[in-house]
């Protein structure tokens, strides 16, 4: 790996990056706007000047240059010298902050960006705590440039990150700079709206309060914001997100860094799909029907309900007469903990898999591209986080197994005296043909978000978490095992499905996910690892 001496120290760094990008990921705080890893390098901020060691074209010895040169758009070379501590780069910060502040309206304390504005954090790092400004501020109005987004032009720095990212990994180019010098300023084509699939994008990288979220906009104050790492559970990409909640209600979800996978972005469809994690006809208690009466008990009974009567039916049916239908929107240590848990009693148990939805064709982006390198981002057309996890679980327990059709057909046919099936789906799901079935099933365990015909019909019925509200790991379309944490409590009423599974299981104390992995190594050594993505560096966005 090559070595670069940065203000007297040696640091070593990745090949072929940019100065700045390597003095990022060794802690430097280095002030930039234009520059972002994802995207091309116009080297326009001028705030990462650096000086640099150059050969004197008479002396041939390496001397300081004379002039500062862009840290950005400098690739690293075995041995060279760079410094960002000196008065030289230091009067370049603070003339570039007092420029970028000309026109910059002071309206932080109602600006949505506040608390994460890099405007902010360098005019106290790297600036100057006056202007010398005595003229009135150039005032630009607001534009609703999308659907989903705002414009503040007069926050603006012209740092081009959006239109560059509308052109580089959308493809669809909609966002430009119209005019020059102080006029320039951002702009929609006429007609043509910010509207494609990854349009939230672009208020993630602006690093300034430029570009809103209409969704988010003076809905919190960023500061009182917590975030979980998680995965987004509303396709087969399986993106790394960061769920932003307070007080157990979650605002927005914006993407992690997550090379191979997602990179820095996500799409619209995982952004603002999440809402039914707060939907208010969800399901909140535990039930058990006896004949027309409906019980309530709770929690810690259910274990000892759900065992007895599945002994019951075992001993009746000698356990071929059960069936579990497990969901491709569950975590693979809970439908390990199920599956295993209803084998152990019944080993004649037939398991399968619930409906996979799919949506349209899968979409990629840049727009125009194709199978191949040329592909940033794909959207897939597979509508559920983890049907790999689920046919590897069913894979390792063998036995009899049965497709989703197969599973209605002979539930139809009286073929199952008892079945768990398991929902959590965000929308409708249960079919006509598996609705006419459950009326043949005598003992019916439901889980499940929503009600619907399924929890009308089931004997218990245990409600289901949000993936916000729960732990474990999906199998995304790479067949990386991702794991993700639980970003807010469940809702009054519920406890997480990987909790009440792991206490039926007959798990002691509380439900981690770490622990199942452990377990489940054993049998499929592709849960001995899990894909965790690395930390973006302290001072990079």
């Amino acid at each position: 790996m090559p070595k670069i001496i940065v203000d007297g120290k040696e640091v070593e760094c990745r090949d072929r990056i940019p100065v700045l990008q390597a003095v990022l990921e060794a802690g430097w705080d280095v002030p930039h706007y234009c520059y972002h890893p994802g995207l091309s390098i116009v080297a326009s901020c001028r705030l990462c000047l650096m000086e640099m060691k150059m050969p004197n074209p008479k002396t041939k010895a390496l001397e300081w240059a004379p002039r500062l040169m862009p840290s950005c758009q400098t690739p690293i070379k075995d041995g060279m010298e760079v410094r960002f501590d000196s008065d030289k780069v230091r009067d370049n910060q603070k003339h570039c902050m007092e420029y970028f502040l000309l026109n910059h309206p002071l309206d932080c304390p109602v600006c949505d960006q506040a608390g994460e504005c890099y405007l902010q954090d360098y005019s106290l790092k790297f600036g100057e705590s006056t202007s010398r400004m005595v003229e009135a501020k150039n005032k630009n109005p607001k534009k609703d440039v999308g659907s989903k987004t705002l414009l503040y032009q007069d926050r603006c720095v012209m740092c081009s990150r959006c239109v560059r990212f509308c052109n580089e990994v959308a493809g669809t180019g909609e966002l430009a700079i119209v005019n020059r010098g102080s006029r320039a300023e951002i702009d929609v084509f006429p007609g043509v709206p910010l509207e494609n699939r990854l349009q939230g994008n672009v208020v993630d990288i602006c690093p300034v309060g430029s570009l809103l979220d209409k969704d988010f906009l003076m809905d919190q104050r960023v500061w009182f914001l917590r975030g979980g790492d998680s995965i987004c559970p509303l396709c087969a990409t399986g993106c790394a997100v960061r769920v932003d909640q307070n007080n157990g209600t979650v605002y927005r979800v914006k993407p992690r860094y997550n090379p191979g996978v997602n990179d820095w972005w996500m799409c619209d469809d995982g952004r603002f799909g999440w809402k039914y994690a707060h939907d208010e006809k969800r399901l909140n208690r535990l039930m058990v029907r006896r004949g027309m009466e409906v019980d309530s008990p709770d929690w810690s009974a259910l274990p000892g309900i759900v065992r007895v009567r599945l002994d019951s039916l075992a001993r009746s049916t000698d356990g071929g007469k059960i069936a579990v239908l497990l969901s491709p929107f569950m975590a693979c240590e809970e439908a390990w903990m199920l599956a295993s848990f209803v084998r152990s009693i019944a080993p004649q148990s037939t398991l399968a898999m619930g409906p996979v939805p799919y949506e349209g064709e899968d979409d990629t982006f840049p727009k125009g591209s194709s199978n191949g390198s040329a592909v940033k981002f794909r959207v897939l057309a597979e509508k559920c986080p983890n049907r790999r996890g689920i046919e590897m679980i069913l894979a390792s327990l063998g036995g009899h197994r049965a497709t989703f059709d197969e599973f209605v057909k002979k539930a139809g046919e009286g073929a199952f005296a008892g079945a768990w099936i398991v929902g959590g789906y965000p929308k409708p799901w249960v079919t006509k043909e598996l609705e006419s079935a459950l009326g043949k099933i005598e003992t019916l365990f439901a889980q499940d978000l929503f009600p619907s015909a399924l929890t009308d019909a089931a004997t218990i019925v245990m409600p289901s978490c949000s993936w916000a509200e729960r732990a474990g790991t999906f199998i995304n379309a790479q067949d990386k095992v991702q794991p993700f944490e639980a970003a807010i409590a469940p809702i009054e009423g519920c406890q997480s499905d990987g909790q009440y599974l792991h206490a039926i299981w007959g798990g002691q104390g509380l439900y981690q996910a770490a622990k199942v992995r452990e377990a489940m190594a054993k049998a499929m050594p592709a849960f001995a690892s899990v894909h965790v993505p690395p930390a973006m560096p302290e001072h990079a966005h």
